[in-house]
């Protein structure tokens, strides 16, 4: 067991996203037990919410897809991502008399056009989803075309879908998944046409925890590595993990998801640091933010570059 000098109690913003590492950590007690420190684990229904605590001095660590990351420094929020963790983890699904990307020849287009006067459902406004989803649909000029549905709770998409209220939805693979096995939706745009190397989530720390306990910091990418790992390697492991965790939710279930979209890794290569400044210009586009942020503000590389020095992951995708 570690010692860490004064600190009793790191405060954990997370998700309820099956394929973050914070599950792995959780359940094993990994904190506790390798870095001797409580963990307090703090369940969020959105990446914006989390901000909001960061933004009150009352997060240490937070997994957060990096748009609303983005958009809590433009806030003010002292911040830094400092770790990497999945990539392209947003999918569009319809009912399935829609046609998909692949049926119109790749024509985005042609296949908004079949969402003139329609409903598209996307998690809260300033999620990682409903950036990329209201930038498609700005460059498409269709922004007074397609009516676009934001949702605190995305489990409520289902119902609305169901009752024939919204037509389809950008979101999780957990939410692609999840409405194919309830409506028998299809998979419109997959994850990697969406917007390739799209941050989904990463690691992101308050500067006082990077500049008191740096050592902290590098421990917790070290776990966060391993688990990522763990991901990659014994995926059917880590499923039974989560399922017994969330007694709900399915072995095949989470393995599907996996599988929906399986690029993980702690790296931030330059794929995943470039695609996130493009989400700078997109945002100040859409009126999100209004400083032009550089790299050195939303990222720290001091502890990625020494814990993970080697080629990233990402493509690497899951074991079967």
């Amino acid at each position: 067991m570690s010692d860490f000098n004064d600190l009793k109690k790191l405060r954990i913003g997370f998700l309820s996203t099956i394929y973050h590492t914070s599950f792995i950590l959780m359940c094993n007690n990994w904190i506790e037990k390798k870095l001797g420190i409580e963990a307090e684990w703090e369940l969020h229904g959105t990446g914006p919410s989390i901000i909001g605590n960061f933004l009150n001095k009352k997060l240490d660590i937070g997994y957060i897809g990096l748009p609303p990351t983005i958009i809590g420094i433009d806030k003010g929020a002292t911040i830094k991502c400092v770790a990497g963790g999945h990539v392209e983890g947003t999918i569009m699904v319809a009912f399935d008399h829609f046609k998909a990307y692949h049926e119109v020849n790749q024509n985005l287009n042609e296949l908004f056009h079949q969402f003139q006067n329609k409903v598209i459902a996307v998690p809260k406004k300033g999620s990682i989803h409903d950036v990329i989803l209201r930038n498609l649909i700005n460059q498409l000029g269709m922004e007074d075309a397609i009516q676009i549905l934001n949702y605190d709770i995305a489990d409520f998409i289902l119902i609305d879908m169901l009752e024939n209220q919204v037509d389809g939805a950008v979101g999780t693979p957990a939410l692609a998944a999840f409405l194919a096995q309830h409506l028998n939706t299809k998979t419109i745009i997959s994850t990697t046409n969406l917007w390739p190397y799209n941050p989904s989530y990463g690691i992101v720390c308050s500067d006082s925890l990077i500049n008191v306990h740096p050592e902290i910091v590098e421990a917790f990418i070290e776990l966060h590595r391993d688990a990522c790992k763990a991901l990659r390697e014994t995926p059917k492991r880590i499923a039974k993990l989560v399922e017994d965790e969330i007694e709900l939710i399915k072995e095949d279930f989470i393995l599907e998801t996996f599988k929906i979209s399986p690029k993980y890794c702690a790296a931030l290569p330059p794929e995943y640091v470039n695609s996130t400044m493009k989400f700078v210009e997109t945002l100040r586009e859409l009126g999100y933010i209004e400083m032009n942020l550089g790299k050195a503000v939303i990222f720290d590389f001091t502890f990625i570059e020494r814990v993970h020095p080697e080629k990233h992951h990402y493509e690497e995708g899951i074991k079967a």
